[in-house]
């Protein structure tokens, strides 16, 4: 790799991000934790089933955004590529190739992670949308969603439409002109509201299992949606700046966070004695433990530096080159 002295041509600057998509990756990241650490540890009662707090507020819940979240990376990453005339696939295929290496290691440690899948479906899924324009890329990320629900194949079924649906949010300019969409976030929280509510309903009825199995999986993607909108609205109210100045570095160093969270719970919590236990409480405190140390450190880290350590590495190997991290 080549040494350079700017980072031009290169990732986004940091006082060009957009605040709300860090501050809302960091709020996906908090409820993640809180699901990894008992499925990972295997913290399940007598039934196979998690406690009804996780299954109902927090169980495929999150995800959700943190698909559409990175989705909407990967639009923004391909826009400033082209628009610096480098070779975006290229960097694309770059980047997906190191997302997947680091996948596959964590995947050791934390069976069920995401970011092989995340790797993965990239290649097969964006690179190729990379080559459709405007709303065709709409109507591919509707249908791939859709075909998630119908799949019922659990939450990593709505992947590659989540993708989808976020890369093509990204090539409409929506991330940047958020602030300006408050209208079109309520109608999106509304319509959460009666899809979820409507599914809830229905599951309860005398229906076919397979019925049931596909209205089921619209419950945790109408709550994600509903949560992101929530959350969207909250951070324009006036506690919003205390929220994003918390959650907003957490979002900034996802990569990292998500990969150290298993490098601390999974060791922490067998000395704990969590694996295969039914002691969630302990499991949600070493979760908060966790999320308030991470909050720190990234506060600190970014104080100093340009991006988080993960991020810095995976943007010299997409690049190839040494980019600075320094301030």
């Amino acid at each position: 790799m080549s040494t350079v002295k700017d980072a031009e041509g290169g990732p986004v600057r940091p006082e060009r991000r957009i605040a709300e998509l860090d501050a809302l990756r960091g709020f996906a990241l908090c409820g993640i934790i809180f699901i990894n650490i008992p499925q990972t540890l295997e913290m399940f009662d007598d039934a196979g089933q998690l406690p009804g707090v996780l299954r109902v507020f927090f169980f495929g819940r999150f995800y959700p955004i943190f698909f559409l979240l990175f989705g909407i990376g990967f639009g923004l990453f391909l826009r400033s590529a082209r628009r610096n005339g480098l070779r975006p696939r290229v960097l694309l295929l770059r980047r997906f190739a190191a997302l997947g290496f680091v996948g596959v290691l964590l995947h050791l440690l934390q069976p069920g992670e995401v970011l092989l899948p995340f790797a993965v479906t990239g290649v097969l899924v964006l690179l190729p949308l990379s080559y459709v324009e405007g709303w065709a890329v709409l109507a591919h990320g509707s249908v791939l969603t859709a075909a998630g629900v119908f799949v019922g194949a659990g939450g990593i079924a709505l992947l590659p439409g989540l993708f989808a649906l976020g890369f093509v949010l990204a090539e409409l300019d929506v991330p940047a002109t958020l602030r300006r969409r408050t209208g079109q976030l309520l109608a999106l929280g509304a319509g959460a509201a009666v899809t979820g509510a409507l599914a809830w309903w229905l599951t309860v009825l005398d229906l076919p299992d397979a019925a049931r199995l596909r209205l089921g999986m619209l419950i945790p993607l109408s709550m994600a949606a509903g949560y992101m909108v929530l959350f969207l609205l909250a951070l324009r109210t006036p506690a919003g700046p205390a929220l994003s100045r918390t959650l907003a570095p957490l979002g900034r160093m996802t990569l990292t966070n998500y990969v150290t969270a298993a490098l601390l719970f999974v060791p922490i919590g067998g000395a704990l004695g969590l694996r295969h236990s039914t002691e969630w409480g302990l499991a949600a405190l070493l979760g908060f433990g966790i999320l308030a140390v991470q909050a720190v450190f990234s506060h600190l880290w970014l104080g100093t530096f340009r991006h988080g350590p993960l991020e810095w590495a995976w943007r010299c190997v997409t690049y190839w080159r040494r980019l600075p991290i320094s301030r």
